[in-house]
């Protein structure tokens, strides 16, 4: 029996869609956006403050005849859910399980949810389903052409084997959240193996393109060397010079041994990078005494105790934080994702300063290139013991560790112009290797000591609060001799 619902925009607008018990949530969301020129897949339904499975029929949504719907705004950020895919007899009893579990975004297609368990690995063994084909006996005489065998999907009572319900993401046919049961079957069609082929590469291509960027991209994090070798044509051997297409490649001139074996004294703090990166700007030997500079310099107590000033601020800071604040759109959100974006990327070189466990500390400088696995071959590159472990650990309460990965620095950690590291050795290090000296002799004998500019003591001027003036003019409401004009109607006061 058919019936009507009422849906209302988020400017306002109405519009009447005809339903039927088995309709779904996704149909009545895709007429109304239609009416309106919208995009559904931006949108979510909600009825009586309570947004809808988008994945039920009106009769499954306990909906009654002529409901109210509301359209909400839907999050830009896909969500996470947990995919089940019920494989057939033949394919569940050669990989010794039912069902492949796999947690997937919302925004994927059918499509590439089939590619993503094709790439999986089931009791050693890939399963096949995008690229099925069966043969098919011409005239009883042996085998004939390969036919395509199309997947079929079961998903509750919706079947999908078309390349256009293919292309439909899990979002849009209302899986937001929760858990996806999808059953597998295949079916023989009239195309041939070869045209079907082609076909979904034409039909797929921007998928084609999107896979195969990420294979790119796993490939090159995972040998990021040996990738840049290739791409500039130079052959890597175990022994000897590297090849550039074919030809020795020139060896670099050996550095006088008074650059290398410079003296302490002579190295300045703040001299110019190197051309290599492993090396680093400065090092700086540890304290000689045991007590900080710090806590050397003598303060009064009253350095400690906060001005007006510094009162006046902070009574600000709470009268600001205690009041209700909105909180920010998908689009303020994403216009400052990008301006930290490109704040990040404006930064073109960072100052990396790291502190060893016995307090000597070495700086180098890094371009925007650089990733956290060259910041530890630096570190390595002025080490005793290099074969040792130890975590590179950012400041702060959380204690983020840089890994020695292709993860860029000031993309992924958000370094600044300068920032400073602390290294700490692993748990597996003995006790004998910790109480070694941390820098090689050749890194030792170019520290310095780290001088501390001695800060002029400033006397700083508190402003005086302003002290409201008496006013010299007379009251206009007191009489001349001192008696309000208002009392002298009273009884007792009018001789006065």
């Amino acid at each position: 029996m058919a019936t009507n619902v009422k849906v209302v925009s988020t400017d306002l607008r109405t519009t009447t869609v005809k339903v039927t018990p088995a309709t779904y949530l996704t149909e009545i969301l895709d007429k109304a956006c239609a009416k309106w020129g919208l995009q559904s897949d931006r949108y979510l339904l909600k009825h009586n403050n309570k947004q809808l499975d988008l994945s039920n029929t009106f009769r499954n949504a306990g909906l009654v005849p002529g409901a109210k719907l509301e359209l909400i705004t839907k999050s830009k950020s896909p969500s996470v859910l947990s995919i089940a895919l019920a494989l057939p007899e033949r394919e569940a009893s050669s990989f010794g399980n039912q069902r492949a579990v796999e947690k997937l975004p919302s925004d994927y297609t059918i499509w590439s949810v089939l590619r993503y368990f094709e790439a999986q690995t089931f009791q050693g063994k890939n399963i096949n389903i995008t690229g099925r084909g069966v043969p098919q006996i011409s005239n009883g005489q042996g085998p004939g052409q390969l036919y395509y065998e199309t997947p079929v999907l079961q998903i509750e009572q919706r079947s999908f084997s078309t390349f256009v319900d293919f292309q439909k993401t899990l979002s849009s046919l209302g899986y937001n959240s929760g858990s996806v049961l999808i059953r597998l079957s295949f079916k023989k069609t009239e195309r041939t193996l070869v045209e079907a082929m082609e076909y979904i590469t034409q039909y797929f291509q921007g998928e084609k393109e999107q896979e195969k960027e990420t294979t790119a991209r796993a490939a090159e994090r995972a040998q990021p060397s040996t990738s840049n070798a290739e791409s500039k044509g130079i052959t890597l051997k175990a022994d000897g010079p590297a090849e550039v297409d074919g030809e020795p490649a020139p060896q670099p001139e050996a550095a006088p041994t008074e650059q290398v074996q410079a003296e302490p004294g002579a190295m300045d703090v703040d001299s110019a990078p190197t051309g290599n990166p492993l090396v680093p700007v400065s090092i700086f030997s540890a304290p000689s005494a045991s007590t900080p500079a710090a806590a050397r310099i003598n303060e009064p107590d009253e350095v400690y105790e906060p001005g007006l000033a510094q009162l006046t601020s902070r009574q600000q800071f709470l009268k600001t934080a205690a009041q209700n604040k909105r909180l920010p759109s998908d689009k303020e959100i994403a216009e400052k994702a990008a301006a930290e974006a490109a704040r990040l990327d404006a930064i073109k070189s960072v100052d990396v300063k790291v502190r060893f466990p016995d307090n000597t500390s070495a700086q180098w400088q890094f371009d925007q290139s650089a990733t956290g696995e060259l910041l530890h071959r630096a570190v390595r590159n002025v080490m005793a013991a290099q074969q040792a472990p130890f975590k590179l650990i950012l400041p702060g309460p959380q204690h983020v560790a840089i890994r020695d990965d292709s993860a860029n620095l000031i993309r992924t950690y958000n370094l600044t112009i300068r920032t400073l590291v602390n290294l700490v050795w692993d748990d597996s290090v003995p006790d004998a290797a910790r109480k070694q000296p941390f820098l090689r002799q050749s890194a030792a004998q170019r520290a310095q000591a780290i001088i501390v500019p001695e800060v002029p003591q400033v006397e700083e001027n508190e402003p005086t609060p302003a002290v409201p003036q008496r006013s010299d003019e007379p009251r206009r409401d007191v009489g001349s001799k001192g008696t309000p004009k208002w009392l002298k109607g009273l009884p007792g006061l009018r001789n006065k």
